[in-house]
């Protein structure tokens, strides 16, 4: 059976595996603080259906608590050990089956075990004070193993860490001209890919959300890591498969085991 990724748009995608619906760092939003949603339609009401909702880190942007609020009664959802805490809002969605993890925790959701994984990114809600949550990725295996990064950058353990996977989805820009540390740009992506050395990748994390006003500052940081992604890792990881989706759109990935 193979597995199903559909791209939302940011760091949104739905990975379905194994009968499952996986959602990762659901935002439907049209605007967050300074920042507009520039590509993409909001995506329709099929994309709130899952069983399960995984935040990788504390940032508004991966955390997006009135998108989380719209989530069905009874779903999983996974967050950074800690998060609560951090972010009161998660206190007010009683609707929903909440999860705390850290780094090597193990989450069964059907025939899915989900494995939290490091991420090299700032993970607290704001960018002063204590770190009381780790920034995540996650290992989503099924039929699959499916690798979502969340936000990160590269790091020595990286490969070791996240282990071998079929399919990953890398961050591959971010929501502004300059990318700070802790992020993947088009390049630094590649070689992770390289590292990791899955059959298929789905770039994600670009050419979504920009701040307002700010259309003619560096404007390639939008629109080009996608492509940019697409050129280095046939340089870099050449026997990857990468597809490079529009906003919405699904791939089937056929796994041989």
């Amino acid at each position: 059976m193979p597995v199903e990724v559909t791209w939302w748009g940011h760091a949104t995608c739905t990975v379905a595996d194994s009968g499952v619906r996986v959602l990762t760092d659901p935002l439907f939003a049209r605007r967050l603080a300074h920042l507009r949603r520039r590509r993409g339609a909001l995506p329709p009401a099929d994309a709130w259906r899952t069983d399960v909702a995984l935040v990788s880190h504390l940032h508004a942007d991966h955390l997006h608590v009135p998108s989380l609020a719209r989530l069905a009664p009874g779903t999983r959802l996974v967050v950074p050990r800690g998060a609560p805490r951090s972010v009161p809002g998660l206190r007010r969605l009683t609707h929903l089956q909440l999860t705390e993890v850290a780094p090597g925790d193990e989450t069964r959701v059907g025939g899915l075990v989900i494995r939290a994984v490091p991420a090299q990114h700032d993970g607290r809600r704001l960018p002063v004070g204590p770190h009381r949550s780790p920034a995540l990725g996650y290992v989503i295996e099924g039929e699959a193993r499916t690798y979502f990064a969340g936000d990160t950058g590269l790091f020595d353990t990286m490969a070791k860490e996240v282990g071998p996977v079929d399919v990953a989805l890398l961050p591959v820009g971010g929501w502004g001209p300059y990318l700070g540390d802790g992020h993947l740009d088009a390049g630094r992506a590649a070689e992770a890919l390289a590292r990791l050395a899955p059959r298929s990748a789905v770039p994600v994390h670009y050419g979504t959300y920009w701040p307002i006003g700010m259309d003619a500052v560096r404007p390639h940081e939008f629109h080009a890591p996608g492509d940019d992604f697409v050129r280095l890792a046939a340089q870099r990881a050449p026997q990857v498969a990468v597809h490079a989706l529009r906003h919405g759109e699904s791939v089937r990935l056929e796994v041989a085991r």
